[in-house]
Parts: C-alpha cells; sequence; structure tokens
C-alpha cells in the first residue's frame, strides 16, 4: 500500500535541509522545495512519540469546515452591470478545497449541459488514476465528467460525491450557474472549477492528536499536495487561479509561524495566483483564554469546564518571551498532578486515584517552529466538572500567555473555558502574513457575525483583513438543492469571487498581468469601506473594512 495512505505510518512534516542521505525516496513525499512528508513505521504510536521522538511542529494540524444573500453589499452588480467592466470570471479558474462537489448539480452546468468544472481530484478514491506527480486518489476531468452527466447513472463511472455539503455550497457561491426559477448564482458565473475532495486524515494522526475518529476535520499535508495540485493546473492550463480555503484550525501559535501558513505566503507571491482564508467561527464558542501576572509572585490560575459527554481533546497554552512557564493541574475531584517543568523533549502522563481521567502533559521550553513555549495537555475520558490551570513564571517577571480549544466539531459546545476572550480567535492559516483574512458580517444588520474570528494575531498584527457578506448566503446544495450557508467560510468564498473579477480585470484584459496574489489581496484592502465613522480601521473585528470591488476599481481611476 502507498505510504500516504497506509495507517501503519506516520505522516510527518520535514524541512527539506533535514534530509540526510539515509532517507529512502520511497519514505518521502516531496511538497515543495522547503518541505517534504516523510513517512514513519509506526504501527501502534503512543501519546508519548510526540515530544519523546517526534517534535510537535512534525505532526500534521487537523482543519475543520468555516461555515453552517446579498450581492449587491460587496459591490458586485455595479461592476458587473457596467458594460465597461462586465466581469463575470471569464478565463479565471477557481480553485477549492474542501469536502467535494456535488458535479451533476446544475449549478456547476453550463446552458448547455456540459460542466464548467475542469477537473476534480477526489483524494478518497483509490481505484482510479491519480493525477501526474502524485501518488494517490483519482483525478476526473471535464471529459470524464460530461460523459458522466450524459450517463443513466453518473456516479457509475465518476463515483465522487459531496456527502457533507460544505464544498458544494462554498463553490456555487464562488461560481454557481444562474437558476431561473429562484434567481440564485454565484458571483463569477463564467469561471470555471477546479476541485479538491480531502480524504479522512490518517486514524493515527487522530490517535496522536486525541481526536475522534468521527470528527470532520482534514490533514495538514493532504491541504498542501492539494495547492500544490491547484498551483500546478493553473500553469498547465497558464490561466489564473483564486482559492478558496474555508477550512480552519486552533492548533498552532495563532502567529505567523506554522508550515500552511509558510507555505500559502509564499504560494501567494506568485503571479496570477491568490488565496482568501476564513477567520474561522470561534469568536463566541469560548474556547480562547487569555492570560497575564503582573506582580510577584508571577502565579496565575485559569478554569476549563469539561462537558459531561467529551471522550478525549487537546488544548494548547502558548506563552510569551522570555517566560519559562511551569504548570500544575487539578481534575474536578481536587487531585492535583506534581508540578511540570518546561523540557527541550517532554511528555509526562498521569492517572487520577478518585477518577478515569488520564492526562498527557508536554511542556516544551522551545518548539522549534517559531522557538516559543508550549504547553501541550492531551486528556482521554475527562472528568466532568472544573478543571484548574496553576501556572507560575520561572524567571520570576510579568509574562502573557494564550489558551486555545479544538475548532469546529473536535470538542462539544459544553466544554470552554470559564472566562473566555473572544479576541485571538482566528483560526490558522488566516494569521499568515500575506494571505487575504475574511470575517463575515450581515448586511442586513450591518452586524458582525457573533461567531466570527476576532484578531489579534498573538503577535499583535491586524487580522481579519476585509469583512464580507456570510449571514443565509443563498447556495447550492448536494442532490440538486438549495439552501444558505453562514460563517465565515461563506464570506470567504463571497471574497473568492472578487478575487476572480480581479484577475479577470488584471490579466485577461490585460491591465496587470503580472499580478500576485499578495497585490491583489493589497487592492482589496485598499478599497474597502470605511464609511462606518463609529470605528476606527483597522481593527480587529472588520479589519479594514468591508468588501467593495466598486470601491476598489474606482480607486484604480477606472
Amino acid at each position: 500500500m502507498n505510504k500516504i495512505l497506509d495507517e501503519n505510518y506516520l505522516d510527518l512534516i520535514i524541512d527539506n535541509t533535514l534530509l540526510g542521505e539515509q532517507v529512502q525516496e520511497s519514505d518521502i513525499t516531496r511538497l515543495n522545495n522547503m518541505y517534504s512528508i516523510l513517512h514513519v513505521l509506526r504501527e501502534d504510536p503512543t501519546p508519548c512519540e510526540l515530544g519523546q521522538l517526534y517534535e510537535y511542529y512534525s505532526f500534521p494540524s487537523l482543519y475543520t469546515p468555516m461555515a453552517q444573500a446579498g450581492i449587491d453589499d460587496a459591490g458586485v452588480s455595479s461592476v458587473q452591470n457596467n458594460p465597461y467592466l462586465a466581469l463575470y470570471g471569464q478565463g479565471i479558474l477557481v480553485g477549492v478545497i474542501d469536502t467535494g462537489i456535488d458535479y451533476r448539480h446544475p449549478a456547476f452546468l453550463d446552458k448547455d449541459g456540459n460542466t464548467r468544472i475542469v477537473s476534480i481530484w477526489d483524494q478518497s478514491i483509490q481505484d482510479g488514476t491519480p493525477p501526474a506527480g502524485f501518488q494517490y486518489g483519482t483525478e476526473y476531468g471535464r471529459d470524464m465528467i460530461n460523459r458522466a452527466l450524459r450517463a443513466e447513472n453518473p456516479l457509475d463511472i465518476v463515483p465522487t460525491a459531496d456527502t457533507n455539503g460544505h464544498g458544494t455550497a462554498i463553490a456555487s457561491i464562488i461560481a454557481g450557474s444562474l437558476n431561473e426559477d429562484n434567481g440564485v448564482r454565484g458571483i463569477v458565473t463564467q469561471a470555471e472549477l477546479v476541485v479538491v475532495k480531502l480524504k479522512k486524515p490518517k486514524k493515527n494522526l487522530l490517535q496522536i492528536s486525541f481526536v475522534p475518529e468521527d470528527a470532520e476535520c482534514y490533514q495538514e499535508t493532504d491541504i498542501m499536495l492539494a495547492l500544490k495540485y491547484l498551483e500546478g493546473v493553473s500553469r498547465s492550463l497558464r490561466r489564473p487561479v483564486a482559492i478558496c480555503f474555508a477550512l480552519g484550525s486552533s492548533q498552532g501559535s495563532h502567529s505567523e509561524f506554522s508550515t500552511l501558513n509558510d507555505y500559502m505566503d509564499r504560494i501567494v507571491l506568485l503571479p496570477q495566483i491568490d488565496i482568501a482564508v476564513a477567520a474561522g467561527n470561534e469568536g463566541n464558542r469560548r474556547r480562547h483564554y487569555f492570560g497575564a501576572a503582573e506582580a510577584a509572585p508571577y502565579t496565575h490560575s485559569f478554569e476549563l469546564k469539561v462537558g459531561e459527554d467529551e471522550k478525549m481533546f487537546a488544548m494548547e497554552i502558548w506563552s510569551g518571551l522570555p517566560a519559562r512557564l511551569s504548570i500544575k493541574i487539578m481534575c474536578p475531584t481536587g487531585e492535583y498532578t506534581r508540578v511540570i517543568y518546561p523540557q527541550l523533549e517532554s511528555c509526562n502522563a498521569f492517572n487520577f486515584i478518585f477518577e478515569e481521567s488520564k492526562i498527557w502533559v508536554n511542556n516544551i521550553t522551545l518548539e522549534k517552529e517559531n522557538g516559543e513555549q508550549l504547553i501541550l495537555i492531551r486528556f482521554e475520558d475527562p472528568h466532568e466538572g472544573i478543571w484548574t490551570f496553576d501556572l507560575e513564571n520561572l524567571e520570576e517577571e510579568a509574562y502573557t500567555f494564550h489558551a486555545w480549544l479544538p475548532s469546529g466539531n473536535l470538542i462539544t459546545d459544553e466544554t470552554y473555558f470559564l472566562k473566555p476572550s473572544p479576541y485571538t480567535t482566528v483560526t490558522m492559516p488566516g494569521t499568515a502574513n500575506n494571505l487575504l483574512t475574511v470575517t463575515a458580517y450581515d448586511p442586513q444588520t450591518k452586524s458582525m457575525l457573533a461567531q466570527s474570528g476576532w484578531g489579534y494575531t498573538r503577535d499583535w498584527r491586524v487580522i481579519p483583513d476585509v469583512t464580507a457578506p456570510g449571514n443565509m448566503i443563498a447556495c447550492a446544495m448536494p442532490n440538486g438543492l438549495y439552501g444558505n450557508l453562514t460563517g465565515t467560510g461563506a464570506a470567504t468564498a463571497f471574497t473568492t469571487g472578487v478575487i476572480a473579477m480581479l484577475f479577470e480585470w488584471a490579466v485577461v484584459r490585460g491591465n496587470y498581468t503580472s499580478v500576485t496574489g499578495s497585490n491583489v489581496n493589497q487592492l482589496i484592502i485598499r478599497g474597502a469601506d470605511r464609511s462606518n465613522a463609529s470605528y476606527v480601521f483597522p481593527n480587529p473585528n472588520w479589519g479594514y473594512g468591508i468588501l467593495d470591488i466598486y470601491g476598489i476599481l474606482s480607486k484604480l481611476n477606472l
């Protein structure tokens, strides 16, 4: 079996400079000139292999979907109704990395009933031909999809489907064809789609990350390979691509540092490729805690309520330099762990006398990806009730720290911090430097969605970048249905459509053919609507303002 699929192998992210001559080529999957996936034979990994054998940053993070009508609110109709502009995405590719797509839906067909999808890479189907240069999954091209559409049972020919519906909804908000009966359509109805359906994560990664097997989440390395695929399709067809990434993760430092952040940041510096990412829906879910100790004895305690149905989960604590924090944990029955001091390589397992809870604590003094301290706490069968965490700075000086719980459905809503902070809840990779991070508002009430992630980053940069419509956005759903989508994922899809419009203006119409994704993002930020005098821009809720493509093009004197 291919090692990238084999459950007996761990997938670890490694810097290419660390690949020694003793590493066999068959044990690695190349991502780019910076990173590779190293496949390590570990048939039954134990929790302490994270921290003792392999470093935290080498394990792929897990990403969850970031969503659950108002075209005029972003100035889209004003541009499309202008005969000198009329930007509908002609000649542009839209890339969607998500839960798949219902290719049979009318939203993805042209007027002749042919598909508007260039290709689908379904990473979860292994009995077909993978894309050139890739080792797993099955690629379905336009001709095969059209042949399936003409068949009595299309799924016999192209068996890919979207059982979740998130990917179908996202793709339709960006580029869905007009439905004459209900008036629903996407932003760029003449763009064409390239879709990657992500496979489920390896069970060994879920196991070592303490994530239930039935959780809806996706593996960082599969996402990076999906990006590599979309970039390759764009280059082979010589067409710009606007990529929508409507997934997010609360794993990681919430600063600029992470492998996926860096990978995406580099992509958008290239000509004719851009990525919009969701700010996440963690703003009001009570899954972030911010703490500070400003005076001696430089200790701080905080509390976590664990729900009755919680089986397993992980929590991360990130301290700011130059602090070195020790931690002691009290379970709901009053038992304490010993004090756990920071070490370069650490993993401490604890059982409790009066309950069945088990926890594993990694107090990593130097997390090698960003050089800062990380305390990773993983819970198995945690006792319901209040858990208390006592921190002390060994440096005997003031410090701050952040703690995060997992995003999306990786935990229940009954597990939360007792004194949470809505700030710094933008999910990764929304904290990257060059990407366009999108949050959501309700165009009808002119208010932010309560669940939208708030800035800043942990290193105090302003995010999100821009705000877009994200409440009850009309969309396609699997099996020919229509519905609506709410959340920052919907807002990101909306924004991706605007990116496609700008690519059409810049590249297809010859106004700025060397434009990079980063250039497009700067244009969107500059052109955002900041007319609301009640706010100072930028700010950690609305970013630099409300998405407004008409404002963008007006500032270019068009």
